[in-house]
C-alpha cells in the first residue's frame, strides 16, 4: 500500500473523531437523528467509529489484508464505543486507549518472556534484523505502549474532555513518530540487510 494512503488511513479516524467533537453540536444540527446519541462526544464516537470501519475496510479491499494493530484497536474501539453510547458514560471511549496500549505491551513482553520477540513477525516483511536486534526493539516498544497507557490515563482523568481529544491526534501522534524515528539507529545497527533507503542508493 501507498505509504501516504496508508498514513491517511490511520489518521483519518482520529481526524473525524477530533473535529466531530469539536463540531459536535453543528453536526447534529444538520444532521437530527444524531441528536439522540447525546452531547458532542458521544457524536463523536459514533462517527469515530463509523471511521474506523471504513478505514479497515478500504485496507482490506487493497490488501485483502488487515494489519494487526489498527484491527486491535478497530475492535477495542466497536467495544468501548458501543459501550460509551449504549450507557451514555464517556469513561469508556476515553479508556480505550490504555485498553489498547496496555494489551500490545502485554503481548511484547509477555513475548519476551517466553523467548518470543514478536514484533520481528509485524514487521518482517519491512526490514531484517538479528534476534538481539528484535528482542531489543520489542522490548523497547513494548515499554513504550506502557509509557502511553499511562499517559493516556494521566490525560484524561487530570484535563478536559476537549483537552484529551486534541492530545490524542495531536499529541500522541507526534510522540509516536518521535519514538519511531529514535529507534533507527538500533535497526541500522542489527539490520541484516541493508535498508530500503540504502538500497536504492547502491543501486544509484
Amino acid at each position: 500500500m501507498n505509504p501516504l494512503l496508508k498514513f491517511a488511513l490511520e489518521l483519518g479516524p482520529l481526524l473525524v473523531f477530533f473535529f466531530a467533537n469539536a463540531r459536535g453540536e453543528q453536526i447534529a444540527d444538520a444532521f437530527p437523528v444524531l441528536q439522540e446519541l447525546g452531547g458532542p462526544l458521544f457524536v463523536a464516537t459514533a462517527l469515530f467509529m463509523a471511521a474506523m470501519a471504513i478505514s479497515l475496510s478500504v485496507s482490506w479491499a487493497i490488501t485483502r489484508t488487515l494489519p494487526i494493530m489498527p484491527l486491535v484497536s478497530g475492535a477495542v474501539v466497536l467495544v468501548f464505543g458501543t459501550l460509551t453510547l449504549w450507557l451514555q458514560d464517556e469513561t469508556f471511549i476515553k479508556m480505550k486507549p490504555t485498553i489498547v496500549n496496555g494489551l500490545f505491551a502485554a503481548v511484547l513482553l509477555g513475548g519476551l518472556v517466553f523467548g518470543k520477540s514478536l514484533l520481528g513477525y509485524v514487521f518482517d516483511q519491512a526490514f531484517k534484523l538479528d534476534a538481539e536486534g528484535w528482542r531489543k526493539l520489542t522490548f523497547r516498544w513494548g515499554l513504550f505502549f506502557i509509557f502511553l497507557a499511562i499517559l493516556n490515563e494521566v490525560i484524561w482523568r487530570s484535563f478536559s474532555t476537549d483537552f484529551w481529544v486534541a492530545f490524542k491526534v495531536w499529541g500522541t501522534m507526534p510522540i509516536t513518530i518521535l519514538f519511531m524515528m529514535a529507534q533507527f539507529p538500533l535497526i541500522k545497527r542489527h539490520a541484516t540487510e541493508p535498508l530500503v533507503k540504502e538500497r536504492v542508493a547502491s543501486k544509484k
